[in-house]
């Protein structure tokens, strides 16, 4: 394979202009192309991966499947509240419910582990979110509104089997996206570099 030939410039401008947009800054009922989805998920796949083990795997809810996601975490939240005697609230139900139609895709992440591959935990979470990186990339190039969210089922155990998940598999949340509701881009901040590098010289 040849080298390719990069624009550094280009480069430089889409990973630090890459923003979250969240669910009020969605433009509603005005899908994004499976297409672009495609596009998100082919780059996620080319992430590092250690041993090319490729831990991520998706799942994307859209047109009616955001209605059964969007059910199935606000009927959950509620199920869980009544088995473990905790606080229901109604406002968080009914955001649950409603969230992810606001969206034109909903993208479940998962990592899958590999059995006897001898890659630490740590290492394939990392991959997995150098995939989703890749995809945060995507969708701002794109000029979409997205975010990664690590709400509802997430951390939730009963989660588990319905998404699959063994041993020391993961459920890593939830990447939104759809179109923006504004053509104002969100202004980014971050402090300086130097505050957070040693350098080792001698």
């Amino acid at each position: 394979m040849q080298k390719p030939d990069f624009n550094i410039e280009e480069v430089n401008k889409i990973i630090r202009g890459r923003r979250s947009m969240f669910v009020a800054q969605f433009k509603e009922n005005d899908p994004v192309d499976d297409s672009i989805i495609e596009e998100m998920l082919e780059n996620a796949n080319w992430a590092p991966t250690h041993k090319l083990t490729q831990p991520w795997r998706f799942i994307v809810y859209t047109g009616a499947g955001l209605k059964k996601f969007a059910d199935y975490q606000a009927e959950l939240y509620k199920k869980r509240a009544e088995k473990n005697g905790t606080p229901f609230i109604e406002a968080t139900y009914q955001r649950f419910k409603e969230n992810p139609l606001k969206a034109s895709h909903v993208i479940a992440i998962l990592m899958n582990r590999t059995e006897g591959s001898g890659i630490p935990v740590m290492e394939e979470i990392a991959a997995v979110s150098m995939a989703v990186q890749n995809m945060y990339l995507t969708a701002c190039a794109h000029g979409l509104a997205c975010y990664w969210g690590t709400g509802g089922p997430t951390f939730w155990e009963e989660a588990r089997e319905d998404f699959g998940l063994e041993g020391e598999d993961m459920l890593m949340g939830f990447f939104y996206v759809a179109k923006p509701a504004t053509d104002n881009w969100p202004a980014g901040k971050r402090e300086p570099i130097a505050d957070r590098v040693g350098w080792i010289r001698e």
